[in-house]
């Protein structure tokens, strides 16, 4: 039997991996080159909008496969309060991390 607070990790971490799909998918769809792990050095050189919607795939179907994974948690209040708090966590620091990387930090 699983703890269940690893659960909670899953729900925080499938938030997290989520949340990664909008900026690339928003890039991409706007035709504008946007860092990927693909990029020259990874996460820090803009990669083309075509690999941007390769990697919005990727972590969208990552995010889908671990929701797969915890479907049986779906209707608990718990499982989204954690994947509120992943994404939320994840947008912060990308947000941060992405303005440091393209110089708009404010």
């Amino acid at each position: 039997m699983t703890p269940e607070w690893t659960h909670h990790v899953i729900a925080g971490a499938t938030g997290a991996v989520a949340v990664n799909v909008v900026p690339h998918l928003a890039h991409a769809v706007a035709g504008k080159p946007f860092p990927t792990p693909f990029a020259d050095p990874p996460g820090v050189g803009d990669s083309p909008p075509g690999l941007n919607v390769v990697w919005a795939s990727m972590n969208a179907t990552a995010a889908a496969a671990l929701l797969r994974v915890e479907r049986n948690r779906l209707d608990r209040p718990v499982f989204w309060g954690a994947f509120g708090l992943g994404a939320s966590a994840a947008a912060l620091g990308l947000r941060s991390y992405f303005g440091r990387v393209r110089g708009t930090s404010t």
